[in-house]
């Protein structure tokens, strides 16, 4: 399965220390079936540990996904709100179904521009991932952050 993060999202994650291997674990527990909340139109929220400390009081993640794709859409820490609001999860419906349905050079497009960033994991190499780092820093700089 290949997981993407948006671009704002790779900066909210960078800002609080949540690294790709706590988004991979986040959806390998959705795949196992152990999802935390379903809001319909494939998209799910699965909660997220703070670094260093447990997942109940971390952030809560706003993903859309498939049996090949998940995309990272939107998170917030549980502190700070409790949930996303109906015309929020009505735009983010709209969000998912064009990306889950999108073709590969349409994902790759995206991937190219920065728009999108893979999330690293399993057997991919190292240079592959710093490359994408540099190239996710770079397109967030001055990036404002989640928009509620």
């Amino acid at each position: 399965m290949r997981i993407f993060k948006t671009k704002t999202l790779a900066k909210f994650t960078r800002q609080h220390g949540i690294s790709d291997d706590g988004l991979v674990d986040a959806v390998e527990r959705a795949v196992r079936g152990l999802i935390d909340a379903d809001l319909g139109g494939q998209i799910i929220k699965q909660r997220v540990a703070r670094p260093g400390q447990g997942k109940r009081g971390g952030f809560r993640m706003i993903i859309g996904i498939r049996s090949d794709r998940a995309i990272f859409l939107f998170a917030f820490a549980k502190n700070e709100r409790e949930n996303i609001d109906k015309a929020e999860l009505m735009t983010l419906r709209e969000i998912v179904a064009s990306f889950l349905n999108a073709a590969e050079e349409t994902i790759a497009q995206a991937l190219k521009d920065g728009t999108l960033i893979e999330v690293q994991h399993g057997n991919e190499s190292k240079g592959e991932n710093k490359k994408d780092q540099g190239k996710d820093q770079s397109a967030n700089q001055g990036a404002a952050g989640n928009r509620t």
